[in-house]
């Protein structure tokens, strides 16, 4: 019998419900926390003896106001994305992935190494078709490495990943810095930056406007955040991440293998932060540079937090930060404020949102009776 109208017309409603609801909450508090930094930042600013509306004003002019500027804006959102999802996996597993910055550069160098040595190793000119797959899987291979370390430490021996991922992103950043400065650096005569030469043309993912940076990574990134979300949601893999980062215990119970999962999670988180190195540099570098993805990787952490480990969360908190920092050049043109104050503003919007009870004091919002459990404590 075929459903009648009023019936699937309820069903439409209950979906919504069901799923825009619970989005709605948890975004109720990361909103509040950014009005109230930025209403803090206005007042530092005001301070300063600037005016807050024309810093805004500028900001989101910088950030928006033109096709050029929004291009930008996603130039630098991109690389956000692809960090942010990678520390809010690891969240929701429990753990706490401070090594994206490590784990991106590595990633960039590694996809920089392939995109330009790889023809000259096989003394092949070599397809789009392959080489850029090739050049990607390798940034994403270098990340991936580099988060199951510190994951099979945990796993193994009940080492902290936080002590772990720190210290290997002091290992990760220097010897990006010696293959930089040493055997991949470009041996251009003219050339006294540590960078490595560019990739060749079949390892670069096409422009899209000649005229604009905005490249196809930034869907690439929309995309990565939908498999995340189908992934923790939608799969087995996913339910023992999310069970193991809430209860281990109860993960063991029920007959989970924490362990391997503590591993997968740190694999694959710092397999996307992988990716965002490589996508910088074949959508958009051509090489990697030393120091060109200093921040992304710590800045993701804000990110994480603001999105509330959610992926859909994480793409908004990006593109937030990408304005933000795309848009501080503009302010401070037009009103000489310095843009060590989106660096404040981002601070504040971090305070406000882990410290998510001092916004709910302040608009009254009552404490929800299960919280997001980001990471277990020291040794457990």
């Amino acid at each position: 019998m075929e459903k009648t109208e009023p019936q699937s017309k309820n069903e439409r409603q209950n979906f919504f419900i069901r799923v825009f609801q619970p989005v709605s909450k948890a975004l109720l508090v990361p909103v509040l926390a950014v009005i109230t930094a930025m209403i803090v930042g206005g007042l530092v600013i005001a301070g300063a003896n600037g005016d807050p509306f024309a810093a805004y004003a500028g900001l989101f002019e910088g950030a928006f106001g033109t096709l050029r500027a929004l291009s930008e804006t996603t130039v630098w959102a991109t690389p956000y994305i692809f960090a942010g999802l990678a520390v809010a996996l690891a969240f929701k597993g429990g753990l706490f992935n401070i090594g994206a910055e490590g784990q991106l550069a590595l990633g960039a160098v590694a996809s920089a190494w392939v995109g330009y040595a790889l023809p000259d190793l096989l003394g092949i000119s070599i397809p789009r078709i392959i080489h850029l797959p090739l050049t990607i899987f390798a940034g994403m291979l270098a990340g991936a490495i580099w988060g199951a370390i510190p994951g099979w430490l945990k796993a193994k021996t009940g080492s902290h990943e936080v002590i772990n991922t720190i210290m290997m992103n002091y290992i990760a950043l220097n010897m990006v810095s010696y293959l930089l400065n040493g055997p991949w650096k470009d041996p251009d005569p003219l050339n006294v930056i540590a960078r490595t030469p560019m990739i060749a043309e079949g390892a670069r993912i096409p422009a899209i406007f000649s005229q604009y940076r905005f490249h196809w990574g930034f869907f690439l990134a929309l995309v990565v955040a939908f498999i995340v979300w189908w992934l923790l949601w939608k799969t087995t893999l996913g339910f023992e991440i999310r069970t193991a980062g809430s209860n281990p215990d109860a993960a063991k119970y029920a007959g989970i293998n924490v362990s391997r999962t503590i591993v997968l999670t740190m694999t694959i988180s710092g397999l996307l932060a992988g990716l965002a190195g490589a996508i910088e540099v074949t959508a958009l570098n051509y090489r990697h540079e030393l120091g060109f993805s200093q921040g992304y990787g710590f800045d993701a952490i804000a990110i994480a937090l603001l999105g509330k480990s959610h992926p859909f969360g994480a793409v908004i908190g990006a593109i937030l930060f990408g304005a933000m920092r795309n848009g501080a050049t503009r302010m401070q043109f037009l009103t000489q404020i310095p843009v060590d104050v989106i660096s404040v503003i981002q601070a504040l919007i971090l305070l406000f949102v882990a410290g998510d009870a001092i916004s709910r004091f302040i608009y009254r919002i009552r404490q929800p009776s299960e919280k997001v459990v980001l990471t277990r404590g020291w040794g457990k």
